[in-house]
């Protein structure tokens, strides 16, 4: 069964820098594409990132030029460094993976529905 574990969550100032990470299966990490999402307090949840298989970084307007999404397969991880951090940025934050077939460009990378596993999230808290 694959699995997805995510950590390096925590409480941060304002301006502060957290990196999180997500733990996959080589085979998983290999054919499906990656995500992260998050979701803020009593909303829904939003794409933050994505590696979508076709070559490209996607990144939600709100983190653009401060998060950096990227994957080592060596050590069957997925990363996000979140630079930069807003008291907005607070929010549970989870990895996923999309399964590769059927998958074409790149702009279906924030629709949570294309996602098949998901992680168990981590918790980011920016304080002001």
């Amino acid at each position: 069964q694959e699995q997805l574990v995510e950590s390096g969550g925590g409480s941060v100032q304002s301006g502060g820098s957290l990196r999180l990470s997500c733990a996959g299966s080589l085979f998983l990490l290999k054919k499906y594409c990656l995500g992260w999402f998050r979701q803020p307090p009593g909303k829904e949840r939003e794409g933050v990132a994505g590696l979508p298989c076709d070559g490209s970084r996607r990144y939600a307007d709100a983190v653009k030029g401060r998060f950096i999404i990227s994957q080592d397969n060596a050590k069957g991880t997925l990363y996000l460094q979140m630079n930069g951090l807003k008291p907005e940025d607070t929010a549970m934050y989870y990895c996923a993976a999309a399964p590769l077939q059927g998958k074409t460009g790149g702009t279906w990378w924030s629709s949570d529905y294309e996602y098949t596993y998901w992680g168990q999230g981590t918790q980011v808290t920016v304080s002001s």
